[in-house]
């Protein structure tokens, strides 16, 4: 069986543009490398009205149990400001001992990594091994994510398959490899506020209905009372208004409708239901006519640590020496989709330089993640 250098690979990927939602033929490079090694690959692309099509790969070795899955995105964000990088963003350059590109961190060093730590492990374990291996690979991590990884289960689950534990190798270190598992993510849910009133003179207010008034009590209502203190595993839940919009040029106008947004992430004391339900209570309080439009990212989850997490903390303990804190910190991953399927950990490369100019991972982090992921599979299949 075929060797895959992880970091080579790693360059052909990024070598790929693959900005949501556009794949750029990085999938196609992956399912080159996976056929060879004996996956089963099959190419998923989703749509949906209003949202972007998405094409996903669901590769899998073997048809028995366990079944152990890695997950990935291949879409990367958007370079930025083209000038502020030192070399071609989509050039997968090694300066300094780092591959430099869009998508090095986050997370197409991690995707080549336990490519080739599932290689090696098929490669020792020979024909004779009775589990299964698969990546879950989407295209739209970094966008709408209507159109990866929540749809990629359902078919999965359609078809009678299940895993029975999973990694996602979003870039979870801080500074140092080994630093820090993810086990769980705060939720996340928007709002979008809209409070009508009546235009009029500035004047005449007895004439009209400043929606600028009710509004500013109404976010008052929102932001002043401390939604929990956070807990064990988790930071305190946080309100916050992201945009006040009102369009209003005019000094001398009373404008007839104001707007706002206000996102909430949230710990696992919550549900996005329950928030909405408090939301709109707090906003019937102050009274008018408004209206509320909801948008769930995702819901909150805990990894109870012990079982998945104990196994790749050993696995990277056993490489860096270092043992990891069990984190639950950072935005939303496709972990939230993953975790109503199996249990779920969040473990990849340092996350100093993801979406910045001149993003990179050392050669030696690649290396030393392949040889994690394969500790992974070593104590996993045991």
């Amino acid at each position: 069986m075929t060797t895959i250098d992880p970091v080579a690979l790693t360059q052909a990927l990024i070598r790929r543009p693959s900005v949501t939602p556009k794949d750029g033929g990085a999938l196609g490079v992956l399912e080159d490398v996976l056929r060879p090694l004996g996956f089963t690959c099959h190419r998923l692309p989703f749509s949906e009205p209003g949202t972007p099509d998405i094409d996903n790969l669901y590769a899998r070795w073997g048809t028995g149990s366990p079944h152990f899955c890695f997950a990935g995105h291949m879409d990367v964000v958007p370079v930025g400001d083209l000038k502020g990088w030192t070399v071609d963003p989509f050039g997968g350059e090694i300066v300094d001992g780092h591959v430099y590109g869009r998508g090095a961190a986050d997370m197409k060093g991690a995707v080549a990594a336990f490519t080739a730590a599932a290689a090696d492990f098929l490669k020792k374990r020979g024909p004779g091994f009775k589990g299964s291996i698969s990546l879950l690979i989407t295209g739209d991590e970094e966008g709408p994510a209507v159109n990866g990884t929540a749809k990629m289960l359902k078919w999965v689950k359609a078809r009678g398959e299940t895993f029975d534990a999973c990694v996602v190798g979003e870039p979870s270190n801080e500074t140092a490899m080994g630093d820090m598992i993810k086990i769980g993510r705060r939720g996340s849910v928007n709002y979008a506020l809209t409070v009508t009133g009546t235009q009029g003179h500035v004047a005449y207010p007895h004439l009209a209905d400043n929606p600028n008034h009710r509004l500013v009590k109404m976010l008052a209502a929102l932001t002043e009372p401390e939604l929990d203190k956070g807990n064990d595993w988790f930071q305190a839940s946080s309100l916050q208004v992201t945009s006040i919009d009102v369009g209003n040029p005019a000094h001398n106008v009373i404008p007839a409708v104001a707007r706002a947004s206000i996102n909430i992430r949230f710990n696992d004391q919550h549900r996005s239901e329950t928030l909405t339900q408090w939301l709109r209570q707090r906003l019937d309080s102050v009274g008018g006519r408004y209206d509320l439009q909801v948008s769930v990212s995702g819901e909150s989850f805990l990894t109870k640590p012990g079982g998945l997490s104990d196994l790749v903390s050993t696995a990277a303990a056993s490489v860096t020496g270092r043992n990891a804190r069990l984190s639950t910190t950072g935005g939303t991953s496709d972990a939230r989709f993953i975790c109503n399927y199996a249990p779920v950990v969040e473990f990849g490369l340092i996350s100093r330089t993801m979406h910045k100019v001149d993003e990179r991972a050392a050669v030696a982090d690649i290396r030393s993640l392949t040889a994690i992921y394969g500790g992974i599979l070593d104590r996993f299949f045991a």
